[in-house]
């Protein structure tokens, strides 16, 4: 079908748009509560390509389609039927032309909900009406007959399409990204090079057609970045792959029942990202006056995953479970369980990749399994025997691997893998600028702090001088997998605050959003969080338990060093010059709120340069962090300044500590025995833990 018959036949009712979960979040009150409730009609478009003819494969944009299309029907009740997918080959330019107007031209009707997603390649183009500039514009499958012709979608075109739908209900997402550039390090980017090939004359007609027409429609659009020239880029993860973006969004949306704003859903997005490896910040595009008002959903609750299908006997089922954390899902181990909506749990049997298979326990009068069915994570079971991953890049030469893989060997709890062929945390690689030097890695291609070794150093002394660093990112990675914002049962609220002025300024809320139901929930928070240096800081918790609860601060300073909070107190009986201040619990009464550090002259908390990111994750149980302290004390810390947070000297150490203190305020480690000897237990009853990241500047 070609353009000018197109718009012939669609008139006006013209869209092309996109929802991810999280765009949904970003919409607004009105939005996410069409999404959540019954409307007219929930239309959705959604288009993954990664097989292109002629060109380098991508690998996640299938699984970006599988994620929101779940996502869809499980969690904001779209028909199946009102869900057409468009992948590989019939994601052409005359395909998607169809289908705006078979699907979502035809139907969308005031008030209906519509939803469009593309994952793909990107690419900017020079028009001949312009040729001193460069446009934005989606590749699609199309093949051209002529070298010289591409057949692109403008992002223009994209964007006037949506706002020609009869509905506001309108949001796009687009994982995507337009600038390639010449040498890329780390994961793979959805943007090809530029284009010198003129676009199709199809296309430019069809454009100016457009502009014609009547636009009526005030769409949201969420693009998988920010900045021109930064990168989407797609992971592969445990038995997948998937756009980082679209995942982030999706598990958000699974597992997050936000009475919340865009900001705080962005910050949340962003901080994920990050965990991931690739510094990318997704952008709000919207021609709302006021996009970001508070988001109320009443009739969905947050859930790790879903029950997609039950096996004969009635006892089996299976999981999709595309809600849990994606750092924590690699580790998610077998008797983790799930609570039903009926109360009954789930028993964890097996999982590949993001399905699994599970067993209902045996309870008296248990009531029948259903499809559909939300399930909320009850234990978190993870394995001890946990490693930190080196991707070796494909760049290396054939020796220089080998001699990197000896090297990283002789490390406890350090495998390598080849980049690309299997998970990874970090990667090890030569410098662009300097090749003759190498270094450690994000897997976004940032370079770590402190981890290059010198021009022409050989590639065994380089690895070997990591020690220090890859144990304080193994220890961060540990405790990384305590994270639970979204299934924690304890209520607790987190606030970190610049101290300035008569009152403290806000940087990030977070708090375990399963426990709050009132419109009282956070609702301040920057989607790109920024500290000027020399800062003075402090974080309040508020404990709404009926429980006491005890407190631990570990993270990642802007060196990438470990830092944690370590109150001191001197004992009264000290009679002598000499004696060792001990180190203290944190532990914060039910109703009562913390302030931390206290805030004097003696323990304040001053951010410190240089500009880079900040990690921290606060982390409670119910129980006290017994072993943790005692792991603390073992580290020859100076007490001659005993400030509040502090260089964390044996990392590796407290994170194991940390982890085995939860295990044990697991009242049901001891029915699990079978479990406990090779696995941490985590009961989300007795722990929360919450992350927080923020650009020092």
């Amino acid at each position: 079908m070609k353009r000018r018959t197109f718009l012939h036949r669609i008139g006006s009712i013209l869209a092309v748009l996109g929802i991810t979960e999280a765009e949904w979040l970003t919409l607004g009150n009105r939005y996410y509560q069409a999404l959540a409730q019954p409307s007219p009609r929930k239309l959705a478009l959604l288009i993954g390509i990664n097989q292109y003819p002629k060109i380098s494969a991508l690998s996640g944009c299938l699984t970006d389609v599988e994620l929101q299309r779940e996502l869809l029907i499980h969690r904001f009740g779209f028909q199946r039927s009102d869900i057409l997918t468009l992948t590989e080959e019939q994601a052409s330019r005359g395909f998607i032309e169809a289908a705006f107007l078979d699907h979502l031209g035809k139907q969308a009707k005031p008030g209906d909900v519509v939803v469009f997603h593309f994952s793909g390649y990107g690419s900017r183009v020079k028009l001949e009406t312009s040729p001193e500039q460069m446009q934005n514009a989606l590749v699609t499958f199309n093949e051209s007959q002529n070298s010289q012709i591409v057949n692109y979608i403008l992002e223009e075109t994209l964007l006037l399409l949506l706002r020609s739908l009869p509905t506001n209900r309108v949001t796009a997402v687009l994982d995507t990204s337009y600038y390639a550039p010449s040498a890329v390090i780390g994961l793979k980017i959805r943007a090809l090079q530029e284009s010198v090939a003129k676009l199709a004359a199809e296309e430019l007609d069809f454009l100016k057609q457009l502009k014609t027409q009547k636009l009526s429609s005030t769409p949201i659009v969420l693009a998988a970045t920010s900045e021109p020239k930064q990168p989407a880029r797609e992971r592969l993860f445990s038995g997948f792959s998937a756009g980082l973006f679209t995942y982030a969004l999706t598990q958000y949306l699974w597992e997050f029942t936000p009475a919340t704003t865009i900001q705080v859903a962005l910050s949340h997005v962003e901080n994920s990202l990050y965990k991931l490896g690739n510094k990318q910040q997704p952008a709000l595009l919207s021609s709302q006056k006021n996009p970001d008002t508070t988001l109320l959903p009443e009739s969905i609750i947050g859930a790790e995953g879903v029950v997609s299908d039950i096996e004969e006997d009635g006892k089996t089922v299976h999981l999709w479970l595309a809600g849990l954390p994606p750092q924590v899902l690699l580790y998610y181990g077998v008797n983790s369980r799930f609570t039903l909506p009926t109360t009954e749990q789930l028993i964890l049997r097996s999982r590949t990749g993001l399905t699994a298979k599970a067993q209902i326990s045996k309870i008296e009068g248990a009531n029948p399994l259903q499809i559909g069915q939300l399930v909320q994570e009850a234990v978190r079971v993870l394995p001890r025997n946990i490693n930190l991953t080196i991707a070796l890049d494909t760049g290396l030469e054939r020796i220089e691997r080998v001699d990197a893989t000896s090297a990283f060997a002789g490390f406890s709890h350090i495998s390598t893998v080849i980049a690309g062929e299997k998970p990874a945390d970090y990667l090890f690689a030569k410098l662009q600028e300097i090749p003759s030097s190498y270094g450690l890695f994000s897997l976004g291609g940032e370079l770590i702090p402190n981890t290059t070794g010198e021009v022409g150093e050989a590639v065994k002394l380089i690895v070997q001088r990591l020690a220090p660093k890859l144990s304080i990112l193994y220890a961060a990675k540990l405790w990384r997998l305590t994270e639970n914002e979204g299934s924690s049962r304890l209520p607790l609220k987190a606030t970190l605050e610049i101290i300035s002025g008569i009152s403290p300024r806000v940087v990030i809320e977070r708090e375990t959003v399963r426990t709050f139901k009132t419109e009282n929930s956070i609702k301040k928070s920057l989607p790109t969080p920024i500290v000027p240096i020399g800062s003075r800081m402090q974080y309040r918790v508020e404990n709404q338990s009926d429980r006491p609860v005890y407190l631990i601060l570990l993270g990642l300073n802007n060196n990438h060093t470990a830092i944690a909070f370590y109150p001191w107190e001197t004992p009264t009986e000290a009679n002598t010059a000499d004696t060792k201040p001990l180190l203290k619990e944190v532990v914060i009464a039910p109703g009562e709120t913390l302030t931390l550090p206290q805030t004097n002259a003696a323990s304040q908390w001053v951010i410190s340069g240089p500009a880079s990111e900040c990690e921290q994750q606060l982390i409670f149980s119910t129980a006290p962090f017994s072993e943790t302290l005692a792991a603390l004390s073992t580290a020859k810390y100076s007490t001659a300044e005993q400030r509040s947070i502090d260089p964390l000297l044996n990392p590796l150490d407290v994170a194991q500590a940390l982890l085995q203190d939860l295990h044990n305020a697991n009242a049901l480690k001891t029915e699990m025995n079978g479990t406990a000897a090779d696995s941490y237990i985590l009961d989300v009853n007795n722990w929360a833990s919450l992350s927080f990241s923020f650009q020092v500047s």
